[in-house]
């Protein structure tokens, strides 16, 4: 074939060009104008002018793995919203704003001319609170790794963690109705209920505002989601799921004053029914302070001490605490003064002291928050159990095992540890709070044997906007640095510094400044660590959508003992209600079997036919059994034991064992755990 000229030198040129694109860097190579990308699924169709720059190249990913299991990394506690909660006032700035970045990263109105009125920046930071007021363009003092009162959740810096490699993110919608009738300044009013409403509704208007960046309706990366399946379709899709909570003091109302309840079951039914429709999907029953549902896992040092002048504030009550019983302890509450909020005491009333052998919360699981977290379960809702005492703790985890209920959560490092292994053998999910690099790295190995185990993934929990403080910069002169630009887990994509307005951050500088800086703290993790810990984060959003869906599809199992005709060898008589023992397969948690106060006592129950028994459960009052056997008979006359204890310790006991056949099953009390007979509130029976 014979070319003209004129084709001979267009080829030249192509030939050029060809030559000049194999020399490009992969970022350059990618980069479109001002570093960016060129145009792809993944742009938007039109961003805002002026506007955050993402500084990541290159396709985000999609699809699944070859075992077909989403990829990604999850953030478990995040709080997009909290410029909308405590007031409107303590965290100053917005994620997203119809008028702009300069509108949304703007300081709290009273922060200006130089930050002297910073009241809560200058308790939480210390030093006199005085910084530099501006937000955009020049961001000269925040967003910082140690400045908890300014946004660091703007819309572009979450945009930046899903281009890294993020694919779940939960927002827990937070507010504290004491903190916000205390704090100076305020624009609405401190009800927890109208906040957490009013955040969810921004969420859905954040979304609403990245879909039409990218052309409508649905087209955007920034989906919530309220279901496990149509999380999993996003993250397919390459884009982020993002999950509501709740973390807040009073949930429906439900907090206690001098003890005694401000709600009843008629208000967390209306409650639950009403958070599951606005697409709350996780829970925490109480934070911070004690209340109606549950005690709470206290805070340390004078932040301590502040949180206990409000927990008195909001309940007439400080913390009362006691010896622990089990290896698990709540935080030390600590003696640290906190001036300030103690002035907010009424004329001679103090914070008490606490005894330092006595480290755990009085208060557990209430009969309310029972009935609650029952709710959650029969809702397919996940329950968060930080922030709750160990006692509460201890009692949700026997009622989850009771029922094989896997909904459970610890997702910023608020649990004991020590109920690590219980969380994966129910099929619960784990996150790490946002340490530090080296610090993350540590805890993460602590317990990569688990995981490995029970085959689960790892999570994070960056708590942004929470008022928690996050990791702050390794320093220029590090030896093992976060070298720029460098490759997203996943490899696909290329990660440089971000840049806002006139301000580059850099991790290695200015540590975890916000959300945007979540990659850059990851890749610190991979240079510290190792790849290892990267790994196991990077199968987190699998293992958080499997608890998530086992979750929904669960089915509670009918109890065969339910109503079955029972006798026993005693009952404690008393003349005002009955203890008899049909009142241990009731139903009903208010009523018990009671046996006379000596040992070597039994509680029958017959399930009229021959049935396949697997597990039984028995919930013990006051009065519990510590050594005990679970026995089974095909006529009633012969026994054989296929379970028993004799470190029986009281709550809710399940007796799992290799399924049999069985018409009648018994439990037989060998050794009381208290000076009292033996009282269970119900015995549940069920198959394999």
């Amino acid at each position: 074939m014979t070319l003209s000229l004129r084709s001979h030198g267009r080829l030249k040129v192509l030939a050029v060009l060809c030559l000049l694109l194999t020399l490009l860097t992969p970022a350059q190579a990618q980069a479109g104008p001002g570093g960016e990308d060129a145009p792809g699924w993944w742009d938007p169709v039109q961003r805002p002018a002026p506007d955050s720059r993402i500084g990541v190249t290159g396709e985000p990913f999609k699809g699944t793995d070859a075992q077909g299991r989403v990829r990604g990394f999850v953030d478990a506690h995040d709080h997009i919203m909290s410029n909308e909660a405590f007031g409107g006032r303590l965290i100053c700035g917005k994620p997203f704003s119809e008028l702009g970045v300069a509108d949304a990263l703007k300081d709290c109105p009273e922060h200006y001319p130089d930050g002297s009125l910073a009241v809560f920046d200058f308790i939480t930071k210390g030093g006199d609170g005085r910084h530099d007021p501006d937000g955009w363009p020049t961001f000269k003092d925040w967003p910082a790794h140690d400045s908890l009162t300014h946004q660091q959740n703007y819309y572009a810096w979450i945009e930046r963690a899903w281009r890294g490699g993020q694919r779940v993110l939960v927002n827990d919608l937070v507010t504290n109705g004491v903190i916000c009738s205390v704090y100076f300044f305020k624009d609405r009013g401190c009800d927890e209920m109208t906040s957490i409403r009013l955040q969810a509704r921004k969420t859905y208007e954040m979304q609403a505002y990245v879909d039409r960046m990218y052309g409508g309706p649905g087209k955007g990366w920034f989906r919530v989601v309220t279901d496990s399946a149509q999380a999993r379709q996003v993250i397919e899709q390459g884009k982020m799921a993002v999950v509501l909570g709740v973390e807040t003091s009073e949930p429906f109302g439900c907090k206690q004053i001098l003890d005694v309840a401000q709600c009843d079951r008629g208000d967390i039914d209306r409650g639950l029914d009403e958070l599951h429709a606005l697409g709350v999907r996780s829970m925490f029953l109480c934070h911070k302070f004690d209340n109606a549902l549950c005690g709470v896992r206290f805070d340390s040092g004078s932040l301590g001490t502040a949180i206990n002048v409000g927990q008195f504030l909001s309940t007439g009550t400080f913390w009362q605490t006691e010896k622990c019983t089990g290896p698990q302890a709540d935080n030390p509450i600590g003696a640290a003064p906190a001036a300030g909020a103690e002035k907010k005491l009424p004329p001679g009333v103090s914070v008490p002291s606490y005894a330092a052998d006595a480290r755990c919360n009085t208060r557990g699981l209430t009969d309310l928050g029972e009935y609650a977290l029952r709710g959650m379960m029969r809702r397919g809702m996940m329950i968060e159990v930080d922030h709750m005492s160990v006692k509460a703790t201890g009692r949700v985890l026997d009622v989850l095992e009771s029922q094989s209920y896997p909904g459970v959560l610890s997702s910023h490092s608020w649990m004991d540890a020590d109920w690590t292994e219980r969380v994966y053998r129910l099929g619960g999910f784990i996150a790490q709070y946002m340490h530090g690099a080296e610090g993350f790295t540590a805890e993460a190995r602590r317990t990569a044997a688990l995981r490995d185990k029970y085959g689960v993934g790892y999570g994070y929990g960056t708590d942004m906007n929470g008022v928690g403080g996050w990791p702050g910069p390794r320093g220029a002169d590090t030896p093992n640095p976060v070298r720029y630009p460098f490759r997203s887990a996943d490899g696909g994509s290329v990660v440089d510094r971000p840049v806002t307005g006139e301000r580059t951050w850099d991790v290695n500088t200015d540590g975890a400044a916000h959300y945007g800086l979540v990659p850059d703290w990851l890749e610190d993790i991979r240079v510290t660590g190792g790849q290892d810990v990267i790994g196991d984060l990077f199968r987190g959003a699998e293992s958080y959508l499997t608890t998530w869906g086992s979750s929904e599809r669960h089915r509670p199992a009918a109890s065969l003992a339910a109503g079955a005709a029972t006798s026993a060898s005693s009952s404690e008589w008393n003349p005002f209600t009955s203890y008899a023992p049909g009142r241990a397969v009731d139903g009903d948690l208010r009523t018990r079997w009671a046996s006379h106060w000596s040992d070597q006592q039994w509680l029958r129950i017959d399930l009229g036919a021959p049935r396949t028994v697997g597990r039984v459960t028995l919930d013990w009052e006051r009065a519990y059994g510590r050594a005990y056997r679970i026995e089974v008979s095909a006529d009633g006359e012969d026994w054989r034991t296929v379970w028993s204890t004799t470190a029986g310790d009281g709550g809710l006991d399940t007796a799992r064992f290799p399924a049999v056949p069985a018409r009648f099953v018994r439990v037989t009390g060998l050794e009381r755990g208290t000076e009292w007979g033996y009282s269970v509130r119900e015995v549940g029976v069920y198959g394999g």
